[in-house]
This record gives structure tokens, C-alpha cells and sequence, in this order.
């Protein structure tokens, strides 16, 4: 795929995360896609398949009232797309790290984004909390 191609596919996935849109997220991802989020260095979940996918997807939209991922930069190499991110979001329920509704959460990180077939195979979300604000 052409980098255009490549960076619109992740565009399309990342504004309907903002939206909380799921159906918006996974018309882009592969059957097959593997979910890895990364916080202060552990794998705190993996996610198999689109099925395994939506059941996270759907869940996480309870946790916040608004949230968005902020690119700051773009790489692009072969079938591979690397973000920047900029994550905000306001809590809605009680979260096991003692975040309570209404409190602000603030990450930095990267999402790497693989490509099969034109679709996203695989997503690594890799965060470092940062303090509260």
C-alpha cells in the first residue's frame, strides 16, 4: 500500500475511536487483528480477531464521557504505520488505578499499526501515564 493509503486507514481507525464509534474502528481491521496495549512497560491486555476486538472496544466506551487520541507525528515504512499520541480523557466510572468520574487522565505513547491486505492486522498501544494536571 502507498503511505497515503497507509495513513488514511489509521485516520479513519483513530477518528472513530474519538467518536466511540466501534463500528467506525474495526471496518479497517483484519479478521485477524491482534490488540496489544502497553502501560509503563507491561502488556496489560491482548486482544485476538475482530470478535475478541469489538467485546474490549464496546467495554472501554463505558470508561470515559469523551476521549481522544491526538497524533503529533508520523512514521510511515513499508507496511507499518508508528503515531505519536497524545491521549486525553475524562473518567465516567470508578477505575481500578483509583481514577474516579470526572478526573482526567493523560497518557503519552505510540500506537504501531501493521498491515495485511490492506487491512490493520495489528495494533500496539504504548503508553507512559503521565502526572495529573
Amino acid at each position: 500500500m502507498e503511505y497515503a493509503a497507509l495513513k488514511e486507514v489509521v485516520t479513519v481507525y483513530i477518528e472513530a475511536y474519538n467518536r466511540f464509534d466501534v463500528d467506525g474502528m474495526l471496518a479497517p481491521l483484519h479478521e485477524k487483528v491482534v490488540f496489544r496495549n502497553i502501560a509503563n512497560g507491561e502488556v496489560n491486555l491482548t486482544t485476538t480477531g475482530k470478535g475478541d476486538f469489538r467485546g474490549q472496544a464496546e467495554q472501554a466506551t463505558r470508561y470515559f464521557s469523551e476521549r481522544e487520541q491526538r497524533v503529533t507525528h508520523w512514521q510511515l515504512a513499508d507496511n507499518r504505520v508508528e503515531v505519536a499520541i497524545d491521549y486525553r480523557a475524562t473518567v465516567a466510572v470508578e477505575l481500578l488505578n483509583g481514577l474516579k468520574p470526572g478526573d482526567t487522565l493523560r497518557l503519552q505513547g505510540k500506537s504501531v499499526f501493521r498491515f495485511d491486505d490492506g487491512k490493520i492486522i495489528s495494533i500496539e498501544d504504548i503508553s507512559e501515564d503521565l502526572p495529573p494536571a
